[in-house]
């Protein structure tokens, strides 16, 4: 079985894993004069645009391959850019809030018109809070919603678009009561709520709200819980914020032993369940759904960067590749304030790594994900990701 539960020691530090510890920054770029909207400095776009990226190089030996991996994705994004010229400029920062807060104004000291990262909630936050005065915007690699607003955009999957995204399926499958089973963490709490407001806006009904604490005997305890809230309530599906590094194994052992399978409580994961592979393994998560990004266009990203670098890229690269493809997006509209909030958040959104985005008014983003269920240790999809915003998935 896997380990389990395990002390999260650098809540903000964990980018990419699917579910994470979010903390609240202690200081709001939305309070530093509300930048969003048309917050932004002007360009030249028949010059090139000076671009800042943010990258933890000069950090630990993970934070270094982390930094590579993006700048390589970022240039790669300029090399396909038709009549753009964006002028580059990489600053480390150690994976450091005060360095990446130092290197955020620099930055627009030389020049900069727009920040791309950095990474960890914490450094892109103290980025953000450094240069709002300047009215420049940062479109940073986090997934920390709390940190989003104002100046600072967050590009990384949230909980909100994995949420709206299984909820609305599940509601058109006809799994629409649900019972939310989270830890009592910081994560789990927010995943929770993220799930709660899609049951609201879906008009599919909460049947049940179950928390576990961090430890395997509030686990186990939960299980028997959950059973006896699905029979009362009728519930027809159970929606996990639990991945393979934490609760899931033991909650997909568990669970079915007591009763309650996908037969006729729909298991729906909030993380990715195909992520470390071994996860298609576990018996108890066959038959369960789960989101992912637009596969083909993930797969083509991979295969054109192990092309061009001779590895296959992390998972994080692809938001650099993002950035560089929706500022080079706007440029090309040819207008002056094609870098400002209003800009940024365009309806229409960009095409990058893993499909379509879009960045919205609050900061967060949307992005257009794939249902995908596991059959036989294999991911087979249920629903494909759109490939333009409107319709079903949004």
């Amino acid at each position: 079985m896997f380990a389990i539960l395990s002390t999260i020691r650098k809540p903000l530090r964990i980018l990419m894993l699917p579910l994470f510890a979010m903390m609240l920054a202690a200081c709001d770029p939305a309070m530093m004069g509300g930048l969003g909207g048309a917050g932004g400095p002007k360009i030249d776009p028949k010059a090139p645009v000076p671009v800042a990226l943010l990258i933890p190089r000069g950090g630990s030996a993970s934070d270094n391959l982390l930094a590579k991996n993006l700048e390589n994705a970022a240039r790669m994004a300029i090399r396909d850019l038709d009549g753009v010229q964006i002028d580059l400029r990489v600053y480390g920062t150690a994976g450091k809030a005060s360095t990446a807060a130092t290197a955020a104004s620099q930055a627009v000291a030389d020049g900069a018109k727009i920040i791309l990262g950095p990474v960890y909630g914490e450094a892109a936050n103290a980025a953000g809070v450094a240069v709002a005065s300047s009215g420049v915007n940062v479109l940073s690699f986090s997934n920390n919603s709390t940190i989003a607003g104002g100046n600072v955009f967050v590009l990384g999957p949230t909980f909100d678009t994995t949420a709206k995204r299984l909820v609305s399926y599940a509601k058109r499958a006809g799994k629409d009561k649900i019972v939310v089973l989270h830890a009592n963490d910081i994560g789990g709490q927010l995943a929770r709520n993220a799930i709660q407001r899609a049951i609201s806006a879906n008009g599919a009904t909460l049947s049940g709200d179950i928390e576990y604490a961090l430890s395997q005997e509030s686990v186990r305890a939960a299980v028997p819980r959950v059973k006896a809230t699905i029979e009362s309530s009728g519930a027809n599906a159970l929606f996990m914020t639990a991945n393979s590094a934490t609760a899931l194994p033991l909650l997909a052992e568990m669970l079915p032993a007591a009763g309650v399978r996908n037969a006729t409580s729909q298991f729906v994961g909030m993380t990715r369940w195909d992520i470390p592979a071994q996860t298609l393994a576990i018996p108890g998560i066959q038959g369960g759904w789960f989101a992912l990004p637009d596969p083909s266009a993930t797969a083509a990203f991979a295969a054109r960067y192990n092309a061009a670098y001779g590895a296959r890229p992390l998972d994080i690269a692809g938001l650099a590749f993002d950035g560089v493809a929706a500022i080079g997006s706007l440029v090309k509209s040819g207008r002056a304030n094609a870098l400002t909030g209003s800009a940024l958040t365009q309806n229409a959104g960009f095409r990058g790594a893993n499909g379509i985005f879009r960045l919205r008014s609050d900061g967060t983003n949307e992005r257009g994900l794939a249902v995908a269920t596991i059959r036989n240790n294999q991911v087979v999809l249920l629903e494909q990701a759109p490939k333009a915003f409107g319709g079903a998935g949004f």
